[in-house]
């Protein structure tokens, strides 16, 4: 059936003979730049389904007159890329941390790929600049709970602590006083008016000094004298010291009941079963610089 072609009055253009609610369709051509680039770009795809890998063939595919991928392209940057690093890898894997530690060059080296892995895989826990959260402690300031010296932290990534690794730091955590019935509640808050003494935080003088009976008698063994800490008092168990600023799972009264009575046990991969030992390296050097490595 022929289609009711006409002109348009006001544009003079004619129409292609459709019409919706009394609007018509006018049949403006289009432009020929459009066109022009419209067939080079055809032209275009005929010659990259050619030369580049272009269609699935079930588990395959078109590789193309010229072979190439962006796949190996990557692989051969990457390739190039530890060529280019394997002076100072090499170096790394052949030295101590504390060797790396005393050469400038691999440092600054071990610095920057350090930085790049503590992104990938230690920052969820610990803060992007080591500054760490409830439940995981900073790696920025200088209280360690294993040792901070190079070696010490790169042997804590390697190991982990309590972790599936037979050297792993830690066998056990923080016994849980109340709960295993050692401390009843109201040894519970004398000591923990005792801890806050250590900060100059008590509010109740009487059961401070009742609860340092307790303390010396129940904590001292792992936090050591007025709560110094393992590694200051030289005891291997990972206690934190209680005579600082800084905690991990928070230093209020309430929250130190809560840990006296409930016991603390975090736990950290070890690292040594998914990086290689080259990145180990430059990762306890990373950490060792964060803040005040010891």
């Amino acid at each position: 059936m022929a289609r009711n072609i006409e002109k348009d009055a006001l544009s003079g253009v004619e129409t292609t003979g459709h019409e919706w609610d009394g609007l018509k369709e006018l049949n403006n051509p289009l432009p020929k730049w459009w066109l022009y680039v419209f067939y080079v770009c055809i032209a275009w795809s005929l010659v990259y389904y050619v030369l580049y890998p272009a269609w699935p063939l079930g588990k395959s595919h078109t590789t193309g007159v010229l072979g190439w991928t962006m796949r190996e392209q990557i692989v051969e940057d990457l390739n190039k890329a530890k060529q280019a690093q394997s002076k100072f890898t090499s170096a790394i894997a052949a030295k101590s941390v504390d060797e790396i530690q005393k050469d400038n060059e691999l440092r600054n080296f071990a610095m920057a790929g350090g930085r790049t892995m503590f992104n990938e895989n230690c920052a969820a826990c610990h803060g992007a600049g080591g500054q760490g959260a409830k439940g995981f402690p900073s790696l920025a300031d200088d209280v360690w709970l294993w040792g901070g010296t190079t070696a010490d932290i790169y042997k804590t990534i390697q190991h982990g602590i309590r972790a599936d690794d037979p050297d792993t730091r830690g066998p056990a955590g923080m016994t849980a006083f109340g709960k295993d019935g050692i401390l009843n509640a109201g040894q519970i808050d004398q000591v923990s008016e005792y801890v806050l003494s250590l900060t100059n935080r008590a509010t109740d003088a009487a059961k401070a000094t009742a609860g340092q009976a307790v303390f010396e008698e129940n904590c001292v063994a792992c936090h050591g004298e007025k709560g110094i800490g393992s590694v200051k008092a030289g005891i291997e168990v990972g206690a934190p010291p209680l005579n600082t600023a800084s905690w991990i799972f928070g230093g209020d009264k309430a929250t130190l009941m809560e840990t006296i009575t409930n016991g603390r046990a975090g736990v950290m991969p070890n690292w040594a079963k998914r990086l290689d030992d080259v990145t180990i390296k430059q990762l306890a050097v990373y950490v060792h610089n964060l803040g005040g490595g010891q």
